[in-house]
């Protein structure tokens, strides 16, 4: 790599960080730009979710809200985090590199539209995310996070817009919290991806410290100043966010 490559892809890395600290999708500036300078593929997308994965936990640290939610609906949704990740962390690895440009764009579209429209699709559940939430409310959300862990350790791009329109259809309102929610299952799933990618040796990384570096950066102050925004303008952003990759991803899977 030269300088100009260098810090083209750390100012990609914060910005891909921030992104995903505030709505999810920061893979579509952090892996269009792996591939823009040479990295292939399959190798891009692991660079990318162990890079993403390092700037998204740390963003977690700017968000104080207490998680008070139980044992019995938290560990479903852990649970499933772990064996969706790694089960789409060993799909990449056997699949052919583009087969996923195909798939990317009706996911992300699909989950744009549940965090859009999902409370008039679904109707709020009265409970919400609380001790009194009912068991198939809990079991529909573990089957609906295993699909995004599968997804997420497959691709990434998007797993927390699709993690926030869970939230958003089951009840949660406060984006702030939500988000604080969205941060720790993003990290089991891209955590258990990103040993797998490690130790299937598919990482470049000199492109990943570089990444790395900037996520981290990037996704810490982006959370710490988002929590100072109206919730209507950060639920606003997300959707645009969202359809903002549905496009490109058709436009690139399709063309």
């Amino acid at each position: 790599m030269n300088l100009q490559t260098a810090i083209f892809l750390f100012f990609a890395g914060a910005l891909g960080g921030g992104i995903n600290a505030v709505a999810g999708g920061g893979s579509f500036v952090a892996f269009p730009a792996l591939l823009f300078t040479g990295v292939p593929a399959v190798p891009a997308n692991a660079t990318n979710t162990l890079a993403l994965w390092v700037g998204t936990t740390a963003s977690g640290g700017a968000y104080p809200q207490k998680l008070d939610i139980p044992a019995r609906i938290l560990i479903p949704l852990v649970i499933t985090s772990l064996v969706g990740g790694l089960a789409g962390a060993i799909l990449l690895i056997h699949t052919p590199p583009k087969t996923f440009l195909r798939v990317i764009p009706w996911l992300l579209l699909g989950a744009t539209l549940l965090f859009a429209f999902g409370k008039h699709l679904t109707g709020r559940i009265s409970a919400g995310i609380s001790h009194d939430a009912r068991n198939t409310a809990v079991a529909g959300a573990s089957l609906f996070e295993l699909l995004v862990a599968v997804y997420g350790g497959y691709f990434g791009g998007g797993i927390g817009i699709m993690n926030l329109a869970m939230l958003s259809a089951l009840g949660m309102t406060d984006i702030h919290a939500m988000n604080k929610l969205k941060v720790r299952l993003g990290g089991v799933i891209n955590g258990v991806a990103t040993v797998t990618f490690v130790v299937t040796k598919a990482i470049y990384w000199p492109q990943a410290i570089l990444m790395t570096a900037g996520s981290v950066l990037g996704g810490y102050s982006t959370a710490h100043y988002a929590q100072k925004l109206p919730q209507s303008w950060v639920k606003g952003f997300v959707i645009l966010v969202g359809m903002a990759m549905t496009i490109v991803f058709f436009w690139r899977g399709y063309r």
